[in-house]
């Protein structure tokens, strides 16, 4: 994982994404997750290239259940894209990268 993307928790979210100056891109994921795995390099790609006009941040869906069950993630990778404290847009299961930096061309 990029030492730029944040791993955040439950009680950290509401600071680093809901009070966050800039768009923040929330990887909800886990360890065990074939996909979250695969879609992690595009992210990893999308935070060297849009990291200095959004935060990426990840959050652990089985270490921290509340933040995942407050936005309804029900399936992962979940990325949900927030712009002042509210939801932008959000994607579940592997897309292209391109989807993706269409997505944040869009937001920011």
């Amino acid at each position: 994982m990029s030492e730029n993307i944040l791993e955040i928790n439950d009680d950290s979210f509401e600071k680093v994404v809901l009070q966050s100056d800039k768009p923040v891109m929330v990887d909800f994921w886990a360890p065990w997750c074939g996909p979250c795995k695969a879609i992690a390099p595009s992210v990893e790609a999308l935070e060297k290239e849009f990291g200095d006009q959004m935060s990426f941040v990840k959050v652990n869906v089985d270490d921290n259940p509340i933040t995942p069950s407050k936005y309804s993630v029900q399936a992962i990778p979940t990325l949900i894209f927030f712009k002042n404290g509210e939801i932008a847009e959000q994607i579940t299961g592997m897309v292209p990268k391109q989807k993706l930096e269409d997505t944040i061309k869009e937001i920011i």
